[in-house]
C-alpha cells in the first residue's frame, strides 16, 4: 500500500509544479488552488509512504517521478523541447528510480 501511495504522491508532484507554472506566480486563482491542494496531498502521501519505505529510496522515487512526470508533461504539452539528449536523461532518471526500488 505504502508504495501504491507514493507512486500517486509522486504524480501529484507533477501537478503542482504544472498548476505553480500555470498560476503565474500564483496570481491565477484556480492552478493557485490546485497547486497548494496537490502539494499538500503530495506532501501528505510521501509522509504516509515513509512510515515504511526507506527515507532515501522513497523521496527519490517521489522525486524522480515528479521530475520526470514534470518534464514529459513540459516537452508534450507545453512547448519544451524533446531532444534526443533530453529524453536519454529522462530515461536515465527513470533507469536510477527502478534500481533503487528494485535493490532497496
Amino acid at each position: 500500500m505504502a508504495w501504491a501511495v507514493l507512486v500517486l504522491s509522486g504524480m501529484l508532484e507533477t501537478v503542482w509544479a504544472i498548476a505553480l507554472h500555470r498560476s503565474a506566480g500564483l496570481s491565477r486563482p484556480i492552478p493557485s488552488v490546485t497547486f497548494v491542494v496537490s502539494l499538500a496531498l503530495s506532501m501528505a502521501g510521501l509522509a504516509y509512504a515513509l512510515r515504511t519505505v526507506p527515507v532515501g529510496t522513497g523521496y527519490v522515487v517521489w522525486v524522480g517521478i515528479g521530475a520526470v512526470g514534470t518534464a514529459v508533461i513540459g516537452m508534450v504539452a507545453l512547448g519544451e523541447p524533446a531532444t534526443l539528449p533530453r529524453l536519454i536523461c529522462l530515461l536515465l532518471v527513470v533507469a536510477g528510480v527502478v534500481g533503487l526500488k528494485v535493490f532497496h
